[in-house]
């Protein structure tokens, strides 16, 4: 998967950069291997189950629960500091990173009636306005929609941020967000296998599509997890 620069600051570029996808939306293919799930009827709840990867919660099962000993868990916070140093080793800052950001030029311009707005409305760039989005578990959608058709622009960034915040997860591979269904039922250092959440972004002719399916029995192998964008968990 090929990386994007987001004209944001520097700090927040270094962070977000592995997230963010370089192709358009509609053209983005799903991945052979993961079939489509069943779509998630309404009411069914996956909170309170943890967040995919995330060490530091006893009862989430997740990464590194596994290991005992304190050299075990020497052992491991080292190579993920290698992994980091070599992650940082390719995203090193740019000339360019220092730049004002340049104002919001639409992709596909449409004429439309002087009655419509031309500009960009200013909040959209304010993060409270996206807080506020995210603080609204019926908005999830609107944080998708700003994901995959607002790419490289700091409101991707902050929609991914307010994702974040609600457990999901980006997986690299599919350039798709996961979120635990239920509490993992394999764990190890290297994935988790269980049954999931996930936002299918894609929308076929028949009008499937956009929406949150469950997908049973799916391996998230950790080495695909985007984990450089650190947030607090609602």
């Amino acid at each position: 998967m090929e990386l994007i620069n987001i004209p944001v600051k520097m700090t927040q570029r270094f962070h977000f950069e592995s997230v963010c996808i370089h192709a358009e939306s509609t053209q983005l293919s799903r991945d052979t291997d993961l079939s489509p799930g069943q779509p998630l009827q309404h009411g069914m709840s996956s909170s309170g189950v943890g967040v995919i990867g995330r060490r530091s919660v006893s009862d989430l099962g997740a990464i590194g629960d596994n290991l005992t000993g304190t050299a075990a868990s020497s052992s491991h916070d080292h190579i993920y500091n290698l992994q980091m140093l070599e992650a940082a080793y390719h995203r090193l800052p740019q000339p360019k990173d220092s730049e004002r950001a340049k104002n919001y030029v639409p992709r596909h311009p449409a004429v439309t009636p002087s009655s419509y707005p031309q500009v960009q409305a200013p909040i959209v760039s304010n993060p409270n306005f996206w807080e506020r989005i995210g603080s609204d578990t019926m908005a999830t959608d609107m944080l998708f929609f700003a994901f995959y058709y607002q790419q490289n622009t700091y409101q991707q960034y902050l929609a991914a941020r307010e994702l974040k915040k609600q457990s999901w997860r980006f997986h690299r591979r599919y350039n798709t967000w996961f979120q635990r269904h239920v509490e993992p039922q394999v764990t190890t250092d290297e994935y988790e296998r269980g049954s999931y959440v996930y936002f299918d972004f894609h929308v076929t002719e028949d009008g499937s599509g956009w929406c949150q399916r469950i997908k049973n029995d799916f391996t998230f192998e950790y080495n695909y997890l985007e984990d450089e964008l650190s947030v607090q968990t609602n």
